[in-house]
């Protein structure tokens, strides 16, 4: 099952948005993303619709944060971009009827459950400003000469 890298890249490239002078556009972003500008377009849709970020038209236009990095948690994005799978593991339904099948998935669906519910709330306190910050860390380090590069 490939993996859905769509969370960290929008955080990627909101922390850049918020550096930015002015709007990004979607080329632009599909560029630093390595991916379509249509794909850049749809997933930044989903967080128009949610106030994350606006699109502006015009010379100079493209997408622009709405909202301070403080404002917006791991949790308002990961919503905006539809509530994305979090594990690869999922429950057999070769034989709903065995009740092996029904014990075994009892078990993976209450731990998977719980293991969700963690992962939420963690996002819920999260915001891009926490990000934001770690990243001007890591930057001065580099620029201290003490890391690898930015």
């Amino acid at each position: 099952m490939r993996s859905d890298s769509r969370l960290s890249r929008m955080l990627h490239a909101l922390i850049h948005m918020d550096r930015h002078d002015g709007a990004m556009t979607s080329e632009h972003l599909a560029q630093m993303l390595s991916t379509n500008p249509v794909v850049v377009r749809r997933t930044m849709a989903g967080l128009r619709d949610q106030g994350i970020v606006r699109s502006e038209k015009g010379h100079g236009g493209g997408w622009a944060l709405n909202r301070s990095l403080g404002d917006v948690t791991l949790l308002d994005i990961y919503r905006a971009l539809g509530d994305p799978r979090l594990f690869a593991i999922g429950l057999a339904d070769d034989d709903p009827r065995c009740l092996v099948e029904q014990a075994v998935n009892a078990a993976v669906a209450d731990t998977l459950s719980a293991a969700e519910a963690l992962v939420i709330a963690r996002f819920g306190e999260v915001t891009l400003a926490d990000i934001a910050e770690d990243f001007d860390r890591r930057f001065a380090a580099v620029m201290r000469g003490e890391g690898a590069e930015a």
